[in-house]
Protein backbone atom coordinates (compact mmCIF):
# COMPACT_ATOMS: atom_id res chain seq x y z
CA UNK A 1 0.00 0.00 0.00
CA UNK A 2 2.86 2.39 0.80
CA UNK A 3 4.30 1.81 -2.70
CA UNK A 4 0.92 2.49 -4.34
CA UNK A 5 0.46 5.68 -2.26
CA UNK A 6 3.91 6.91 -3.24
CA UNK A 7 3.22 6.30 -6.94
CA UNK A 8 -0.15 8.10 -6.65
CA UNK A 9 1.50 11.07 -4.96
CA UNK A 10 4.21 11.31 -7.65
CA UNK A 11 1.56 11.11 -10.39
CA UNK A 12 -0.48 13.91 -8.85
CA UNK A 13 2.60 16.14 -8.50
CA UNK A 14 3.59 15.47 -12.12
CA UNK A 15 0.07 16.26 -13.35
CA UNK A 16 0.07 19.53 -11.35
CA UNK A 17 3.49 20.63 -12.72
CA UNK A 18 2.50 19.86 -16.31
CA UNK A 19 -0.76 21.75 -15.85
CA UNK A 20 1.11 24.82 -14.59
CA UNK A 21 3.50 24.66 -17.58
CA UNK A 22 0.62 24.51 -20.06
CA UNK A 23 -1.13 27.42 -18.36
CA UNK A 24 2.08 29.47 -18.46
CA UNK A 25 2.54 28.76 -22.16
CA UNK A 26 -1.03 29.72 -22.99
CA UNK A 27 -0.63 33.03 -21.18
CA UNK A 28 2.28 34.02 -23.45
CA UNK A 29 -0.01 35.21 -26.23
CA UNK A 30 -3.58 35.57 -27.28
CA UNK A 31 -4.23 34.27 -30.78
CA UNK A 32 -7.20 35.76 -32.60
CA UNK A 33 -8.43 33.01 -34.87
CA UNK A 34 -10.48 35.13 -37.22
CA UNK A 35 -10.05 35.30 -41.00
CA UNK A 36 -8.97 39.61 -42.54
CA UNK A 37 -7.63 47.70 -43.74
CA UNK A 38 -8.51 50.71 -40.70
CA UNK A 39 -8.31 53.68 -42.93
CA UNK A 40 -4.74 54.86 -42.94
CA UNK A 41 -4.44 58.36 -41.54
CA UNK A 42 -1.68 60.88 -42.04
CA UNK A 43 -0.77 60.95 -38.35
CA UNK A 44 2.69 59.37 -38.01
CA UNK A 45 3.05 56.50 -35.56
CA UNK A 46 5.97 56.70 -33.16
CA UNK A 47 7.86 53.47 -33.75
CA UNK A 48 8.17 52.72 -30.05
CA UNK A 49 4.51 53.46 -29.43
CA UNK A 50 5.37 56.36 -27.12
CA UNK A 51 5.11 60.13 -27.46
CA UNK A 52 8.91 60.45 -27.28
CA UNK A 53 11.43 58.16 -28.93
CA UNK A 54 14.94 58.43 -27.56
CA UNK A 55 17.41 57.32 -30.23
CA UNK A 56 20.49 58.79 -28.63
CA UNK A 57 22.33 55.48 -28.93
CA UNK A 58 22.60 54.99 -32.67
CA UNK A 59 25.11 52.14 -32.48
CA UNK A 60 23.34 48.91 -31.62
CA UNK A 61 24.55 45.34 -31.30
CA UNK A 62 21.70 43.04 -32.27
CA UNK A 63 21.34 39.58 -30.73
CA UNK A 64 20.23 37.81 -33.87
CA UNK A 65 20.90 34.38 -32.38
CA UNK A 66 17.62 34.78 -30.48
CA UNK A 67 15.81 33.37 -33.50
CA UNK A 68 15.98 29.66 -32.85
CA UNK A 69 14.72 27.32 -35.56
CA UNK A 70 12.00 24.71 -35.17
CA UNK A 71 13.70 22.59 -37.81
CA UNK A 72 15.32 19.56 -36.20
CA UNK A 73 17.14 18.58 -39.40
CA UNK A 74 20.82 19.43 -39.16
CA UNK A 75 21.82 21.60 -42.11
CA UNK A 76 25.06 23.17 -43.26
CA UNK A 77 25.30 26.93 -42.62
CA UNK A 78 23.91 28.91 -45.54
CA UNK A 79 26.35 30.89 -47.66
CA UNK A 80 24.74 34.14 -48.70
CA UNK A 81 25.15 36.27 -51.78
CA UNK A 82 24.25 39.92 -51.23
CA UNK A 83 24.41 43.06 -53.33
CA UNK A 84 22.90 46.49 -53.80
CA UNK A 85 20.53 46.59 -56.75
CA UNK A 86 18.68 49.36 -58.52
CA UNK A 87 15.06 48.26 -58.72
CA UNK A 88 13.13 51.54 -59.02
CA UNK A 89 14.15 54.59 -61.12
CA UNK A 90 17.75 55.75 -60.92
CA UNK A 91 17.72 56.90 -57.30
CA UNK A 92 16.44 53.87 -55.43
CA UNK A 93 18.71 51.03 -54.39
CA UNK A 94 17.62 47.98 -52.45
CA UNK A 95 19.48 45.24 -50.62
CA UNK A 96 19.25 41.85 -52.35
CA UNK A 97 20.35 38.68 -50.56
CA UNK A 98 19.84 35.00 -51.21
CA UNK A 99 21.44 31.65 -50.29
CA UNK A 100 24.17 30.20 -52.46
CA UNK A 101 24.01 26.42 -52.64
CA UNK A 102 27.41 24.80 -53.05
CA UNK A 103 28.03 22.62 -56.11
CA UNK A 104 24.74 23.59 -57.75
CA UNK A 105 24.79 23.86 -61.50
CA UNK A 106 22.75 26.47 -63.34
CA UNK A 107 20.42 23.71 -64.54
CA UNK A 108 19.77 22.59 -60.96
CA UNK A 109 19.03 26.16 -59.90
CA UNK A 110 16.49 26.52 -62.67
CA UNK A 111 14.81 23.32 -61.56
CA UNK A 112 14.70 24.47 -57.94
CA UNK A 113 13.40 28.02 -58.13
CA UNK A 114 13.25 29.73 -54.77
CA UNK A 115 10.43 31.64 -53.08
CA UNK A 116 11.03 35.34 -52.47
CA UNK A 117 10.14 38.01 -49.93
CA UNK A 118 10.05 41.79 -50.34
CA UNK A 119 10.74 43.33 -46.92
CA UNK A 120 9.90 46.89 -45.94
CA UNK A 121 11.87 48.85 -43.37
CA UNK A 122 10.73 50.61 -40.22
CA UNK A 123 10.55 54.40 -40.04
CA UNK A 124 14.34 54.81 -39.65
CA UNK A 125 14.95 53.52 -43.17
CA UNK A 126 16.98 50.76 -44.78
CA UNK A 127 19.59 50.44 -42.05
CA UNK A 128 21.84 47.61 -40.92
CA UNK A 129 19.12 46.15 -38.69
CA UNK A 130 16.83 45.62 -41.68
CA UNK A 131 19.68 44.20 -43.77
CA UNK A 132 20.43 41.74 -40.97
CA UNK A 133 16.77 40.76 -40.91
CA UNK A 134 17.01 40.15 -44.66
CA UNK A 135 20.06 37.93 -44.10
CA UNK A 136 18.18 35.90 -41.49
CA UNK A 137 15.32 35.34 -43.88
CA UNK A 138 17.65 34.40 -46.73
CA UNK A 139 19.22 31.74 -44.52
CA UNK A 140 15.78 30.14 -44.36
CA UNK A 141 15.89 29.61 -48.13
CA UNK A 142 14.37 32.81 -49.55
CA UNK A 143 15.49 35.38 -52.07
CA UNK A 144 15.01 38.66 -50.19
CA UNK A 145 14.83 42.22 -51.47
CA UNK A 146 14.85 44.92 -48.78
CA UNK A 147 13.32 48.00 -50.37
CA UNK A 148 14.11 51.65 -49.70
CA UNK A 149 11.23 54.11 -49.46
CA UNK A 150 13.57 56.95 -48.41
CA UNK A 151 15.82 57.05 -51.51
CA UNK A 152 19.02 56.27 -49.64
CA UNK A 153 18.52 58.29 -46.47
CA UNK A 154 18.63 56.63 -43.04
CA UNK A 155 17.27 58.59 -40.08
CA UNK A 156 19.26 58.73 -36.85
CA UNK A 157 16.70 60.55 -34.71
CA UNK A 158 12.94 60.46 -34.27
CA UNK A 159 12.31 63.92 -35.70
CA UNK A 160 13.91 63.12 -39.03
CA UNK A 161 12.30 59.69 -39.06
CA UNK A 162 8.88 61.30 -38.63
CA UNK A 163 9.59 63.75 -41.47
CA UNK A 164 10.64 60.95 -43.82
CA UNK A 165 7.71 58.73 -42.89
CA UNK A 166 5.27 61.61 -43.36
CA UNK A 167 6.71 62.46 -46.77
CA UNK A 168 6.08 58.89 -47.91
CA UNK A 169 2.55 58.82 -46.51
CA UNK A 170 1.83 62.12 -48.28
CA UNK A 171 2.73 60.56 -51.63
CA UNK A 172 1.20 57.06 -51.42
CA UNK A 173 1.12 56.54 -55.20
CA UNK A 174 4.91 56.81 -55.41
CA UNK A 175 5.33 54.46 -52.47
CA UNK A 176 3.07 51.83 -54.04
CA UNK A 177 4.88 52.27 -57.37
CA UNK A 178 8.18 51.69 -55.55
CA UNK A 179 6.91 48.50 -53.90
CA UNK A 180 5.32 47.14 -57.06
CA UNK A 181 8.61 47.72 -58.87
CA UNK A 182 10.35 45.71 -56.15
CA UNK A 183 7.94 42.82 -56.70
CA UNK A 184 8.46 42.96 -60.46
CA UNK A 185 12.23 43.11 -60.04
CA UNK A 186 12.45 40.09 -57.77
CA UNK A 187 9.99 38.20 -59.95
CA UNK A 188 12.27 38.76 -62.96
CA UNK A 189 15.23 37.00 -61.33
CA UNK A 190 15.93 33.62 -62.91
CA UNK A 191 16.33 31.93 -59.51
CA UNK A 192 12.88 33.04 -58.27
CA UNK A 193 9.54 31.31 -58.60
CA UNK A 194 7.33 34.25 -59.52
CA UNK A 195 4.24 32.58 -58.07
CA UNK A 196 5.78 32.40 -54.58
CA UNK A 197 6.43 36.00 -53.51
CA UNK A 198 5.45 37.56 -50.18
CA UNK A 199 5.83 40.95 -48.50
CA UNK A 200 6.88 41.55 -44.90
CA UNK A 201 7.14 44.82 -43.00
CA UNK A 202 7.60 46.15 -39.48
CA UNK A 203 5.88 49.23 -38.01
CA UNK A 204 5.93 51.84 -40.80
CA UNK A 205 6.86 48.96 -43.11
CA UNK A 206 3.94 46.95 -41.76
CA UNK A 207 1.64 49.73 -42.94
CA UNK A 208 3.08 49.47 -46.44
CA UNK A 209 3.12 45.68 -46.50
CA UNK A 210 -0.65 45.82 -46.11
CA UNK A 211 -1.00 48.69 -48.57
CA UNK A 212 0.96 46.70 -51.14
CA UNK A 213 -1.47 43.82 -50.67
CA UNK A 214 -4.40 46.18 -51.20
CA UNK A 215 -2.87 47.36 -54.48
CA UNK A 216 -1.70 44.07 -55.99
CA UNK A 217 -4.85 42.50 -57.41
CA UNK A 218 -3.39 42.66 -60.94
CA UNK A 219 -0.02 41.31 -59.82
CA UNK A 220 -0.96 39.08 -56.87
CA UNK A 221 1.32 38.01 -54.07
CA UNK A 222 1.32 34.64 -52.35
CA UNK A 223 1.34 35.97 -48.76
CA UNK A 224 1.52 39.16 -46.67
CA UNK A 225 3.15 39.58 -43.25
CA UNK A 226 2.49 42.60 -41.02
CA UNK A 227 4.34 43.35 -37.79
CA UNK A 228 2.35 45.97 -35.84
CA UNK A 229 1.39 47.94 -38.92
CA UNK A 230 -1.79 50.01 -38.86
CA UNK A 231 -4.80 47.86 -39.67
CA UNK A 232 -7.38 48.57 -42.34
CA UNK A 233 -10.95 47.55 -41.62
CA UNK A 234 -12.79 48.42 -44.81
CA UNK A 235 -14.28 45.14 -46.02
CA UNK A 236 -14.60 46.27 -49.64
CA UNK A 237 -10.90 47.14 -49.74
CA UNK A 238 -9.79 43.93 -48.06
CA UNK A 239 -11.86 41.81 -50.42
CA UNK A 240 -9.33 42.55 -53.17
CA UNK A 241 -6.76 40.40 -51.32
CA UNK A 242 -6.77 36.79 -52.45
CA UNK A 243 -3.94 35.35 -50.35
CA UNK A 244 -3.21 34.73 -46.65
CA UNK A 245 -2.22 37.44 -44.16
CA UNK A 246 -0.17 37.05 -40.97
CA UNK A 247 -0.54 39.83 -38.40
CA UNK A 248 1.70 40.25 -35.34
CA UNK A 249 0.61 42.75 -32.67
CA UNK A 250 1.11 43.58 -28.99
CA UNK A 251 -1.76 44.32 -26.62
CA UNK A 252 0.16 47.19 -24.96
CA UNK A 253 0.76 49.02 -28.24
CA UNK A 254 -0.26 52.65 -27.64
CA UNK A 255 -0.35 53.31 -31.38
CA UNK A 256 -2.54 50.36 -32.37
CA UNK A 257 -5.34 49.68 -29.87
CA UNK A 258 -6.46 46.12 -29.26
CA UNK A 259 -9.92 46.98 -30.53
CA UNK A 260 -8.53 48.01 -33.93
CA UNK A 261 -6.73 44.67 -34.19
CA UNK A 262 -9.97 42.85 -33.42
CA UNK A 263 -11.79 44.95 -36.02
CA UNK A 264 -9.07 44.12 -38.53
CA UNK A 265 -9.48 40.41 -37.84
CA UNK A 266 -13.27 40.63 -38.12
CA UNK A 267 -13.02 42.53 -41.41
CA UNK A 268 -10.64 39.92 -42.81
CA UNK A 269 -13.14 37.24 -41.83
CA UNK A 270 -15.96 39.11 -43.50
CA UNK A 271 -13.81 39.49 -46.62
CA UNK A 272 -13.00 35.75 -46.71
CA UNK A 273 -9.27 36.46 -46.43
CA UNK A 274 -7.37 33.57 -44.84
CA UNK A 275 -5.31 34.91 -41.97
CA UNK A 276 -3.47 34.32 -38.74
CA UNK A 277 -3.66 37.24 -36.30
CA UNK A 278 -1.62 37.06 -33.09
CA UNK A 279 -1.98 39.52 -30.24
CA UNK A 280 0.84 39.12 -27.71
CA UNK A 281 0.06 39.91 -24.09
CA UNK A 282 2.12 42.43 -22.17
CA UNK A 283 4.20 43.82 -25.06
CA UNK A 284 4.05 47.12 -26.90
CA UNK A 285 4.89 48.62 -30.26
CA UNK A 286 8.13 47.52 -31.97
CA UNK A 287 8.60 44.69 -29.46
CA UNK A 288 10.59 42.69 -32.03
CA UNK A 289 13.36 45.28 -32.42
CA UNK A 290 16.32 44.60 -30.09
CA UNK A 291 17.28 48.30 -30.01
CA UNK A 292 13.99 49.45 -28.47
CA UNK A 293 12.89 49.74 -24.88
CA UNK A 294 9.85 47.63 -25.73
CA UNK A 295 11.97 44.72 -26.94
CA UNK A 296 10.54 41.37 -25.78
CA UNK A 297 12.92 38.47 -26.56
CA UNK A 298 10.57 35.55 -25.91
CA UNK A 299 7.70 37.03 -27.88
CA UNK A 300 10.09 38.05 -30.67
CA UNK A 301 11.39 34.51 -30.99
CA UNK A 302 7.88 33.07 -31.00
CA UNK A 303 6.69 35.62 -33.59
CA UNK A 304 9.66 34.88 -35.84
CA UNK A 305 9.01 31.15 -35.68
CA UNK A 306 5.38 31.81 -36.58
CA UNK A 307 6.55 34.00 -39.47
CA UNK A 308 8.85 31.31 -40.85
CA UNK A 309 6.14 28.66 -40.44
CA UNK A 310 3.61 30.88 -42.22
CA UNK A 311 5.96 31.53 -45.13
CA UNK A 312 6.83 27.84 -45.43
CA UNK A 313 3.15 26.99 -45.55
CA UNK A 314 2.09 29.52 -48.17
CA UNK A 315 5.24 29.92 -50.27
Amino acid sequence: MNGISALLTISLITFFVLGMAVTSSLSLLLSINFESAFAQTDTPIQEDGKSNNNLSNNTVTYSYNIYSSNNNVQEAPARLHNSSVSYYDNNTTGYLVYPELANNTQQQLQQELMPAVVIIHEWLGLNEHIKNQADLLAKEGYVVLAVDLYRGEVATDSNRAMELASSVRNDPDSAIDNLQSAVNYIKSLEIVDGTRIASLGWCFGGDWSLQLALNSSENPLAATVIYYGRPVTDIASLSSIDWPILGIFGDQDQSIPVESVKQFASALNASDVTNEIFLYEGVGHAFANPSRDNYAPKETTDAWQKTIGFLRTYL
